[in-house]
């Protein structure tokens, strides 16, 4: 799945990467779509484009991050404004465990449960809307919100950006190697070939019957 959505975002123009990658990462936070494409695989593909010198690093790196905290920014309203009655609609129903996992985390860790939900793919999606529900300041939410969005959004698309130069790099030296031992095995049988023909001459190397 991950190769086939790289190839079709390779094929996109640059400013529609960034607008893909940026609705993933922000839709995640803000709609809970988290749980069919998490927003760091969308970053991780976006840095793997960086590094094949398809959209820009800088720019990717610094969309990524504003999408993040916006997001989580609107999840956070969603949950201030209608409360604990999302937590009981379809999509999030089957999901009840999961859920109270997560409100037990924000009560015990507090505005550092923000920050650290930003790291795992479920609480990222539920944390900002958590935030809202339990009725934690906006201005401390923010703040881990935004330490989180930096982290992990320098941090992703860093990853995906080496990753994709050291695929690529592997990939070349892969084909050199590929093309040396091709090489190396067609001399050695020119050589082989040579010798077994010396051991056993045929007539024509013979010379002539006496």
């Amino acid at each position: 799945m991950v190769s086939s959505v790289t190839d079709w975002l390779g094929g996109l123009s640059g400013p529609v990467v960034y607008a893909v990658v940026a609705a993933l990462v922000f839709c995640e936070d803000a709609l809970f779509v988290g749980f069919l494409l998490p927003g760091e695989t969308a970053v991780v593909i976006g840095g793997v484009l960086a590094g094949q010198h398809k959209v820009s690093l800088y720019w990717l790196a610094a969309i990524v991050v504003l999408a993040a905290i916006a997001g989580d920014s609107v999840g956070y309203e969603i949950g201030h404004h209608f409360g604990p009655s999302i937590l009981t609609t379809r999509p999030l129903r089957r999901h009840h465990d999961r859920i109270e996992n997560a409100r037990d985390f924000i009560r015990r860790k507090g505005p550092a449960a923000v920050f650290l939900g930003r790291f795992i793919a479920f609480f990222r999606a539920m944390m900002p809307a958590l935030a809202g529900i339990s009725r934690m300041h906006y201005r401390t939410f923010l703040l881990f919100n935004a330490l989180g969005g930096l982290t992990w959004g320098i941090g992703y698309t860093l990853l995906g950006y080496f990753a994709g130069t050291a695929y690529t790099k592997i990939e070349h030296l892969v084909g050199q190697a590929i093309a040396i031992l091709l090489a190396i095995a067609a001399i050695a049988a020119l050589i082989i070939w040579r010798l077994r023909r010396r051991s056993h001459p045929g007539p024509s190397d013979e010379g002539p019957a006496r």
